[in-house]
């Protein structure tokens, strides 16, 4: 007990610590970094592509108005031919985060530096009352 008290500010400073090196893996389990808000100003005022990384039968039941579907696993073959100007931002977007996050390391691979995730995906864009299509 005696240790505890005497050097209190070392314990408080490993917890600290511990939590910091923690914090991504929790901000990491939504997948991206880019806001439903965030997204809706890159589409409105920047004119980004919205590419919907989740399987076509996951896209028929809903996407964010406008996205053009492009499953992960053929996201390095085809997004070239979809979206030919790079430097157009992308917003990448799947069901919950974790998908579109590959997509937007994919994608700043082929040189398409405004790739950007949607955190938290799909979930997220209906969480925050934005149109979704269907079909």
């Amino acid at each position: 007990m005696k240790f505890i008290i005497d050097n209190w500010y070392l314990i408080l400073l490993a917890l600290v610590a511990g939590s910091m090196l923690l914090m991504p893996l929790v901000k990491g389990g939504m997948g991206g970094t880019l806001s439903p808000a965030g997204a809706v100003q890159l589409i409105n005022r920047e004119k980004a592509v919205v590419i919907d990384v989740c399987e076509p039968e996951e896209f028929a039941l809903g996407h964010v108005n406008g996205a053009k579907n492009i499953p992960l696993g053929q996201l390095e073959e085809r997004l070239p031919s979809v979206v030919k100007n790079k430097a157009l931002p992308l917003v990448l977007v799947c069901a919950k985060g974790p998908r579109a996050v590959r997509a937007e390391g994919m994608a700043k691979k082929l040189g398409y530096d405004k790739a950007q995730a949607l955190a938290g995906g799909l979930k997220a864009w209906r969480e925050a009352n934005l149109p979704v299509e269907k079909g």
